[in-house]
């Protein structure tokens, strides 16, 4: 999940409201120096005696020595990429001498938790409407909500390019003014 887009990592920071920074793929960031995370995270230890930072997936790769980009792809075709949330936790730890630096990787927890009434009605409402696409002899398709109309999407169209945040767009700048999160480069 964030393997290549923030969306994850951004919903859920914008929807705790505990986050003090949150890391996408899609927005690159420097650790050290006057505009770098650890800067910012110092500030933040100051102010408030502690912070929480939200990490999607695939976000600085290009930090890690083990180059994702040498690391092949997987099964599905999908780039392996290194362990950024270890990674963070080190640099973390011997930047912070006197912080208590905690790493949940939250894979397992958030499939793990139970599903809404609302989560339910819906996955219902897109079953029924597969079945009756299907019945109908539509292939090559998959239904969605849309505009709040639940539509036959066909799927080359959905899957013709990546979905990701986008760093001058309305979401990342709604996250960023939420929590006061300056550029990281």
């Amino acid at each position: 999940m964030g393997r290549q887009s923030g969306f994850i990592a951004v919903q859920a920071s914008m929807a705790s409201g505990v986050v003090d920074a949150v890391l996408i793929p899609e927005v690159n960031f420097q650790l050290k120096g006057d505009k770098g995370l650890f800067k910012y995270l110092q500030g933040v230890l100051e102010a408030k005696g502690h912070c929480v930072v939200c990490v999607a997936e695939g976000a600085g790769q290009d930090l890690l020595e083990n180059d994702s980009l040498h690391n092949g792809t997987d099964a599905s075709g999908n780039p392996i990429l290194a362990d950024i949330g270890t990674f963070l936790k080190k640099q973390l730890k011997g930047a912070f001498k006197e912080a208590d630096i905690k790493y949940i990787d939250p894979s397992y927890i958030i499939r793990s938790i139970p599903t809404t009434s609302n989560d339910r009605i819906y996955c219902k409402i897109l079953a029924h409407n597969a079945v009756h696409a299907a019945f109908a002899g539509y292939t090559g398709i998959t239904v969605g909500l849309v505009n709040t109309h639940y539509v036959y999407l066909p799927i080359p169209v959905i899957i013709q390019s990546a979905r990701r945040v986008d760093p001058r767009g309305k979401m990342w700048n709604r996250l960023r003014a939420s929590i006061g999160q300056p550029n990281f480069y």
